[in-house]
C-alpha cells in the first residue's frame, strides 16, 4: 500500500480536532509526570508534536517516508525535538525502552490477521518499562460491520478532490476503503487521478483481551469513543488502556 499521494493531502482531509481528543484521552490515562513515549503509526506527526509540547520525550515511528518527511517539517516549525523513525511496528527490537506506547487512529486495524496484531502486542510489551502504559484504539464491530459498508465521503478544494467509498471486506469484520484523489497538475490545466485501497479488520473485545493477556498485559481497561465510559453496542471506536505490571 502506497501512502505517497495520501500523505500529500492527509492533513487536508483529516479532522485535526481528533488529535486534541487523542491527546486529552492520553493525558487522562498516562502518568501525571511525562516520560519517554513511543508513538506508533505517527503519520504526519500532529499528535507527536502535541505530545512533545506537553512535555513527553517523543519517539515517533511510521512505515511511510513521505508521512515522516511532513512530520519532521511540522516538528521543526513547532520547535520541538522528536526522534522520527521509519520502521514497522511488527519489529521494535532496536527502538529502545519507553514509559508509554500509543497507537491511535485505528492503525492496528491495518494488520492483516490476528497473528500480526498479537505480534505487535508482544513487541510493545517488550519495549515498555515496568509499570508502563500502552494506549491504542481500534474500530468496533459496529463500526466495521454496520457503519462503514456503503459509507461515502466526498471533499474538494480548488486544486484537488477526494472521494472515499467503503465496502465490506473479504474477511470477517473487515472493510475496504477505496480512496480516489484528483490532484491538479503543475501547469494547472489538468487533474491527475490516483486510487488507493486501504483494508482494515477488527476483532471481538474478547479476542483483543485474549491477545493482550497472551502478550503479558495483566491490566486492561476498555472505553468507548474518546470517553472514560464503557463501550456499548453503538460505540464506533474502542480505546484500550493496558498496564505492564
Amino acid at each position: 500500500m502506497s501512502y505517497e499521494m495520501f500523505a500529500s493531502v492527509y492533513d487536508e482531509v483529516m479532522d485535526l480536532a481528533l488529535y486534541e481528543d487523542w491527546l486529552r484521552f492520553s493525558r487522562r490515562h498516562l502518568p501525571q509526570q511525562p516520560g519517554r513515549l513511543l508513538e506508533l503509526a505517527c503519520g504526519t506527526g500532529a499528535l507527536a508534536v502535541a505530545f512533545a509540547k506537553s512535555g513527553y520525550q517523543v519517539t515517533a515511528l511510521d512505515l511511510s517516508a513521505e508521512m515522516l518527511a511532513i512530520a519532521d517539517q511540522r516538528a521543526a516549525e513547532a520547535q520541538v525535538d522528536i526522534q522520527f523513525v521509519e520502521g514497522n511496528m511488527l519489529d521494535l527490537s532496536e527502538i529502545g525502552q519507553y514509559d508509554a506506547v500509543t497507537c491511535f487512529s485505528d492503525s492496528l486495524c491495518y494488520m492483516p490477521d490476528q497473528q500480526a496484531v498479537r505480534q505487535v502486542f508482544d513487541e510493545v510489551f517488550n519495549v515498555l518499562a515496568d509499570d508502563g502504559t500502552f494506549l491504542f484504539d481500534v474500530h468496533s464491530l459496529h463500526q466495521v460491520d454496520t457503519v462503514f459498508p456503503g459509507y461515502s465521503y466526498h471533499y474538494q478544494t480548488d486544486d484537488f478532490a477526494f472521494l472515499w467509498e467503503s465496502y465490506p471486506g473479504g474477511q470477517p469484520h473487515s472493510v475496504s476503503h477505496l480512496l480516489t484523489f484528483f490532484v491538479q497538475t503543475a501547469d494547472e490545466a489538468l487533474f491527475q487521478r490516483y486510487d488507493e485501497l486501504h483494508e482494515e479488520r477488527t476483532y471481538t473485545l474478547k479476542d483483543y483481551h485474549d491477545m493482550l493477556g497472551a502478550a503479558g498485559f495483566a491490566s486492561v481497561a476498555v472505553y468507548g469513543d474518546f470517553s472514560d465510559s464503557s463501550p456499548d453496542e453503538e460505540t464506533k471506536r474502542w480505546f484500550f488502556v493496558c498496564r505492564k505490571a
